[in-house]
C-alpha cells in the first residue's frame, strides 16, 4: 500500500455533535491522497461509536483518560512520521471540498514555509437539538498575529468577510483549530523531554500546556527555527468556536469577554501565556519592548487579582515548572536559526 501524502488528525473529547459532519467534509475532498487518525481523549458520549460505525476507514486511538490537546496530538505526530504533511483539525471544523487541494498546492509552491492556514469562517447552530447549521460570512481566523506588548490575536476574528482577507501572505502563526504542517518543519522543532528515568517524550506541542495557546507556542518555535507561516484564502473552512476573542479594545468589552469564558480556559490561557514568554522571549526584544510588555502584564494581573482570583493559581504552576521551562528554553534556543532582528519583524 502506498503511503498517503497527508495525515489528517483530530483530537476528540465528547465531540459527538461535531465529529460526523467534520469527517463527512474530509471524505468529500477533491484531493484524496490522505489518511485520517482520530485520537479520543476518554469521551463518555457517542463520539467513538460514531467514528467506528460511520467511518470505518478512520484509524482511532482511544485514551483511557483526557490527556489534553497537546499530548494527544503528539501521539499522532509520532505515529505518522512517514507522511509529508499533517493537517491538525478540531472536531468542530467543516472543510470546503477543495480545502486540501488548495493547501497542498500552496505548500508545494512555498517550500520556505513550514505551516499553513486557510480562511476559517464561523458556523453556528440555528437549532442545536436538530443539528441545523448556518454558515456565516464572519471571519473566525485567517492566522495569528503578535504585537510589541506580546498580545496574540486571531487576525480578523469577528469581522465581516471582505476583500482584504482574500490576499495570501505570511503571518506569525496559524490557529490550532486547523493547521497544515510540513512534516520536515515539525521534526526540526521537536524536543525530547525526560519525564522520569524510563520515559523520554518527543514534544512537538508542549505537553505542559495541556490545552490553549499551544498553537502560539509552536508558531513561535517554528519561526525561531526559520520556518514561516503562510495564509491561503482559497482554502476555506468553518469553525464552531465556543471561546471567542473580541475585536474591540475597550476595557469593558475585554472584561465581558473574559467573564463569558470558563474559569478553566482563563486559567490555562494565562498560565500558558507566561510559559510561552519564559521559553521564547530573547533579551534584545524584551528590553526594547519592556515598557509595553510590563504595562499589559501589570494591567492583566491587577484585573485577575480583583475580578478573577481563581486564575491566580496559575502562578503555582509557573513557579513549580520554572526550571522545566528554562530547560525547554535552552533546547529551543539550540534549534534557533534566526536572530532577534528577524523574529522582531513579526511584532507589529
Amino acid at each position: 500500500m502506498n503511503t498517503p501524502k497527508i495525515s489528517i488528525q483530530i483530537v476528540t473529547w465528547n465531540s459527538e455533535k461535531f465529529i460526523g459532519d467534520c469527517l463527512a467534509s474530509i471524505f468529500t475532498q477533491t484531493y484524496r491522497n490522505f489518511s485520517v487518525l482520530v485520537i479520543d481523549n476518554a469521551s463518555i458520549d457517542k463520539t467513538v461509536e460514531i467514528v467506528k460505525t460511520r467511518f470505518p476507514e478512520v484509524k482511532i486511538i482511544t485514551n483511557s483518560k483526557n490527556l489534553g490537546f497537546s499530548k494527544a496530538h503528539n501521539q499522532g505526530f509520532v505515529l505518522t512520521k512517514n507522511v509529508e504533511y499533517i493537517l491538525v483539525s478540531n472536531a468542530d471544523i467543516i472543510l470546503e471540498n477543495n480545502f486540501l487541494e488548495n493547501l497542498i498546492k500552496t505548500a508545494e509552491d512555498h517550500p520556505e514555509a513550514g505551516f499553513f492556514g486557510g480562511k476559517v469562517l464561523r458556523i453556528e447552530f440555528t437549532d442545536f437539538e436538530f443539528n441545523q447549521q448556518e454558515k456565516k460570512k464572519i471571519i473566525d481566523t485567517v492566522g495569528l498575529s503578535v504585537n510589541k506588548s506580546r498580545i496574540f490575536k486571531d487576525i480578523g476574528q469577528g469581522q465581516n468577510e471582505n476583500p482584504i482577507f482574500n490576499r495570501p501572505g505570511y503571518v506569525f502563526g496559524v490557529s490550532g483549530a486547523l493547521t497544515f504542517f510540513r512534516r520536515e518543519a515539525l521534526e526540526d522543532i521537536k524536543i525530547e523531554i525526560k519525564r522520569n528515568r524510563l520515559i523520554t517524550n518527543e514534544e512537538y506541542y508542549d505537553e505542559d500546556f495541556f490545552a490553549y495557546r499551544e498553537d502560539i507556542d509552536l508558531a513561535w518555535r517554528l519561526q525561531l527555527a526559520g520556518w514561516r507561516a503562510y495564509y491561503e484564502p482559497e482554502a476555506v473552512a468553518y469553525h464552531f468556536r465556543s471561546a471567542r476573542a473580541v475585536s474591540k479594545k475597550r476595557p469593558l468589552t475585554f472584561i465581558k469577554n473574559r467573564r463569558e469564558k470558563s474559569p478553566l480556559i482563563n486559567y490555562l490561557s494565562y498560565r500558558n501565556h507566561i510559559y510561552t514568554l519564559l521559553k521564547k522571549e530573547d533579551r534584545h526584544n524584551f528590553l526594547l519592548d519592556f515598557p509595553r510588555i510590563l504595562f499589559f502584564e501589570k494591567a492583566k494581573f491587577w484585573y485577575i487579582l480583583f475580578f478573577e482570583p481563581a486564575t491566580l493559581k496559575a502562578w503555582r504552576d509557573i513557579f513549580k515548572n520554572f526550571v522545566l521551562m528554562l530547560k525547554k528554553r535552552r533546547k529551543i534556543s539550540a534549534l534557533r536559526q534566526i536572530n532577534w532582528r528577524a523574529i522582531r519583524k513579526n511584532f507589529i
